[in-house]
């Protein structure tokens, strides 16, 4: 079986002299692998397109037995200039990446991911600044796109709104709770802003995301509440450069 789709490539690799594996992003497949045979060697099949975070609009062909995916053929449609000179938009990129093809998208969520994965490469190539913390952002975004979206405008147990005031993120329910209600189990002070923050990370497109914080404590609360959340819920945890899964 033979078809054509875009995809976004997160990594490749060579097997043998000329032959390469890659390793993408597709809005039909989720991630996937195939094999490039003689793809080292083919400027005719594979014009300029088997860089990690290109998009392409390949050709693939499905094995008889249905178990493996080859590349037949590619045609860049889209590559990052930027990125390929600003060696920490690079690593941005990089780490958004590694947490796709660690996440595991399978075809339920395919669109939305891909859908996310050009707005996150997009927002990295094009905008003026870039918060250090955009992999942290992406991770909460995927996540909830996924089905995993934290619950942050009302309190779970008594459904009072949350807007303008902070509370407590209890990681195991993915939820808030107010001020006067009790927290239990392993929760994370959230102030007003860190609490605003989270909700525009969760609802608005990546090149919209903030790049500058007013404080240090904005930062730990964000960062302990989504890394806590990640953890316990999806079962990923980031360490020495690599996801781990716990």
């Amino acid at each position: 079986m033979e078809f054509t789709d875009t995809i976004v490539i997160l990594r490749v690799g060579k097997f043998r002299e000329a032959d390469i594996w890659v390793r993408f992003l597709s809005p039909t497949l989720g991630v996937a692998s195939a094999f490039a045979f003689g793809a080292s060697r083919s400027r005719r099949r594979f014009p300029g397109c088997l860089d990690a975070l290109n998009e392409v609009l390949a050709r693939i062909k499905r094995t008889r037995d249905g178990s493996c995916l080859n590349l037949e053929e590619g045609t860049l449609l889209n590559g990052p200039r930027r990125l390929r000179v600003d060696w920490r938009r690079l690593g941005l990129a990089a780490n958004c990446m590694k947490f796709i093809e660690a996440f595991g998208i399978g075809q339920d969520g395919a669109a939305k991911a891909y859908a996310l994965c050009k707005e996150v490469l997009a927002a990295l190539e094009e905008a003026g600044s870039v918060s250090c913390h955009f992999p942290l952002f992406f991770r909460l975004r995927l996540a909830s796109e996924q089905g995993y979206a934290p619950e942050l405008d009302a309190c779970q147990l008594c459904g009072r709104p949350l807007a303008g005031r902070g509370g407590f993120f209890q990681v195991q329910s993915g939820g808030m709770r107010c001020s006067t209600c009790p927290s239990g189990g392993f929760c994370v002070t959230m102030g007003a802003e860190a609490l605003e923050l989270l909700r525009i990370i969760k609802e608005k497109t990546p090149l919209a995301w903030p790049h500058e914080f007013s404080g240090r404590q904005v930062r730990e609360q964000c960062a302990r509440a989504v890394e806590g959340f990640i953890q316990y819920h999806v079962g990923l945890v980031w360490e020495h450069g690599y996801f781990r899964r716990v």
